[in-house]
C-alpha cells in the first residue's frame, strides 16, 4: 500500500490496523507529490457537485453519483496519456512544484 503521510494515516491506531492486517506499507516522503490521475477525476468531481450546491447527505450521494457517471472516458484516457509528460516533470524539477 502507498500513502501520503497525512497525518491520519500514521496515527498509532492506523499504524496498528495496517500492521494486525499484515498490510505492507512502502515508505514514501512526506508532502511528496500526488502523482495519481485519479485525483484530478476528484477535483473534476467535486467542482461539478459544488456547482449543483447539495443540501443534505442524500442529495450529495445523488449528485456525485450522477456527476461521475457524466465523467466521459475520453477524460481519463487524456489523464493517463500525459501522466509520462507529468512524471518527467516531476522529476525535472525534483519533486517541487508543477501544475499537475
Amino acid at each position: 500500500m502507498q500513502q501520503d503521510n497525512d497525518p491520519k494515516h500514521t496515527i498509532c491506531s492506523t499504524k496498528e490496523w495496517l500492521k494486525k492486517n499484515k498490510v505492507n506499507v512502502l515508505e514514501w516522503p512526506s508532502q511528496s507529490p500526488d502523482l495519481n490521475p485519479i485525483e484530478m477525476l476528484w477535483k473534476d468531481l467535486k467542482q461539478a457537485v459544488n456547482v449543483r450546491k447539495p443540501t443534505n447527505i442524500p442529495e450529495l450521494k445523488l449528485f456525485c453519483m450522477e456527476e461521475w457517471a457524466q465523467i466521459p472516458p475520453s477524460r481519463c484516457a487524456g489523464m493517463i496519456k500525459s501522466y509520462r509528460k507529468c512524471l518527467v516533470t516531476v522529476i525535472a524539477v525534483k519533486g517541487g512544484h508543477t501544475r499537475y
